[in-house]
């Protein structure tokens, strides 16, 4: 059964489809599915002092993040609509096999009726997210720790997310944060309309591994500020295997779940975000992590 946990971080480096021969290189495993390490946004003034060279210019910060981590999660979305051109030079800023986790708006899950969300969700989808292209990996819906699993108006608001948006799939996350969604009937809605669920690490939310998509996405909030990497050693390999499990299509044992059931062995993409928690160790977990799973950073353009 489900219970609370504070487990430890995952991932391996792979390739999208379509991927070009530069990204092939950077796989450390070829039989896997992708796995994507990284952070949530780019501009916060500590990674100044830890993780961006001194000096550098703030204008060139996602290149240089981007080209140290193959993925990050943009936040900024989740607050407010972002310009189209915004987009568009991030897609052009970062490598040719980067990929960027895009957070929704809040003002489409933020609310009291979901069904009635339909006009929020059409104004972030048409924000300019597709200027992406293949780089716009899985969108987070993020749920209030205060809103309950209601499956009627849960199932009117999965029945709003599009397939696609100007040509280009989307692919959908939901991160609950409220117990009633330990419930079979919310992992029969998700796997209904091929929905992840966010996987975490912290002890404030629901913490449950049953997959119910073809992808898998970990946000991970329990690094700590006297570590330096924000996660013990240990932690940070037993995180490693499990994301290669994944990757391989394998069902970590070692974390909680809903559901006694295995699911089928495929072999799923996968996503880890270092987020929260103690921030400012954030670049350092997804490196190091990005390590183990013996990832090599693109060349310099």
């Amino acid at each position: 059964m489900a219970a609370r946990t504070a487990a430890k971080a995952a991932s391996t480096p792979a390739t999208t489809s379509g991927a070009t021969p530069k990204a092939k290189a950077r796989n450390a495993s070829t039989s896997a599915k992708p796995v994507r390490v990284g952070i949530g946004g780019w501009n916060f003034a500590p990674w100044r002092d830890n993780f961006y060279p001194a000096g550098l210019p703030h204008a060139r910060e996602l290149a240089y993040a981007s080209r140290h981590l193959s993925a990050i999660e943009i936040n900024s979305t989740y607050h407010g609509t972002q310009k189209r051109t915004s987009f568009a030079k991030w897609r052009d800023e970062t490598p040719d096999d980067f990929v960027f986790a895009v957070k929704a708006s809040r003002f489409a899950t933020n609310r009291r009726v979901l069904a009635e969300s339909g006009e929020s969700i059409e104004r972030f989808i048409d924000s300019g997210i597709a200027e992406l292209g293949r780089k716009l990996g899985p969108v987070v819906w993020q749920f209030a720790p205060t809103k309950q699993f209601d499956a009627e108006d849960f199932e009117a608001f999965l029945q709003l997310l599009p397939d696609s948006v100007e040509g280009v799939k989307l692919r959908h996350v939901l991160e609950v944060r409220h117990d009633s969604f330990l419930s079979p009937d919310y992992l029969k809605l998700a796997r209904k309309y091929k929905a992840a669920t966010v996987f975490t690490d912290s002890p404030k939310f629901p913490s449950m591994a049953d997959l119910t998509a073809d992808f898998v996405y970990a946000r991970l909030m329990a690094s700590s500020g006297k570590l330096k990497a924000g996660y013990a050693p240990k932690a940070l390999d037993a995180w490693a295997e499990r994301a290669r499990a994944w990757a391989h299509g394998r069902q970590p044992e070692d974390l909680p779940a809903v559901e006694d059931r295995k699911p089928a062995a495929r072999k799923r993409e996968v996503f880890v975000f270092f987020i929260n928690g103690a921030k400012e160790r954030a670049p350092a977990a997804a490196q190091a992590l990005l390590a183990r799973l013996d990832w090599t950073p693109p060349a310099d353009d």
